[in-house]
């Protein structure tokens, strides 16, 4: 970790070139597999596969379940980057620090974000190993401060004020769709807050957060989608539900849940994001 809280466009590009002279990959797509998800990673092939702490400034994870490392392949006949792990705020980074892998994509040309999560289940027509298209998010971290856009903003990335308004692709929300229709695959659709953790919500938390229009929750996602979309990229986001909505206190939540309904969740979500690659062009 460092004590810098804002992540410089020198130390972007830097590590990309870093990431670039690991590989003859050049990747137009960029993937970011949530806890319990990674083992989609296993499926790309050709792949050149490099640690997280072997990328100069990059961030490296501390969470059990997250692999930390870049795997650069293909995918459906797509070139594709993909972080198997993440780091989260709650982990003592800065907020850049977090988001700086997305800004290492931008500055290798990557276009496309797919950003993956375990959420735990606030709707309560939602079951463990069930996945939740996001359609929007609730950027609640961001709303207490800590937003990831805070700070001097880098024009070579993006607008001062960026708008928000279409966080979330629609046409890749539609190619998402039909890739679960067409592999049966039930596939919700909802609102994600990001929070801070890492504790897990209470059942007023998740009260509060169904009164206000959420689905699912988690600890991840959003801080990266705004930086993705501060710097032009087109975004799709899918929850895996790791746990069933605990809105009366009667169930306990843990990790070892959290990564053993990944188990359910994988195989849908591999084909789910499959029949989206094979319909991009």
């Amino acid at each position: 970790m460092t004590n810098q809280p804002f992540m410089t466009l020198e130390q972007m590009d830097a590590a990309a070139e870093a990431v670039r002279s690991r590989t003859q990959h050049r990747p137009t797509i960029a993937l970011i597999l949530g806890s319990g998800l990674g083992g989609l990673a296993d499926s790309i092939e050709n792949a050149d596969i490099i640690p997280f702490s072997e990328i100069p400034h990059w961030p490296t994870s501390t969470v059990w379940g997250h692999a930390g490392r870049l795997v650069i392949g293909e995918l459906e006949k797509q070139v594709v980057m993909v972080m198997q792990g993440r780091v989260h705020f709650y982990e003592g980074y800065s907020m850049s620090q977090v988001t700086f892998p997305v800004r290492v994509m931008q500055r290798m040309g990557i276009e496309m974000l797919v950003v993956t999560n375990a959420a735990g289940a606030i709707n309560p027509d939602y079951a463990p190993g069930d996945l939740m298209l996001i359609t929007d998010n609730l950027n609640l971290i961001g709303m207490m401060g800590f937003n990831p856009l805070v700070g001097p903003n880098i024009e070579e990335l993006g607008v001062r004020f960026p708008d928000m308004s279409q966080t979330y692709d629609r046409a890749l929300l539609e190619l998402a769709r039909q890739a679960a229709r067409e592999r049966s695959v039930l596939l919700h659709e909802g609102v994600y807050v990001g929070l801070s953790g890492p504790s897990f919500e209470s059942p007023a938390d998740l009260r509060f957060l169904r009164a206000v229009g959420a689905d699912a929750v988690g600890m991840s996602t959003v801080p990266e989608v705004i930086v993705a979309r501060h710097g032009g990229m087109r975004v799709l986001g899918i929850s895996g539900i790791s746990n069933k909505a605990n809105l009366d206190g009667n169930t306990i939540t843990s990790h070892e849940e959290v990564l053993e309904a990944g188990k359910v969740m994988v195989p849908k979500l591999e084909s789910v994001l499959r029949g989206v690659l094979n319909k991009l062009p």
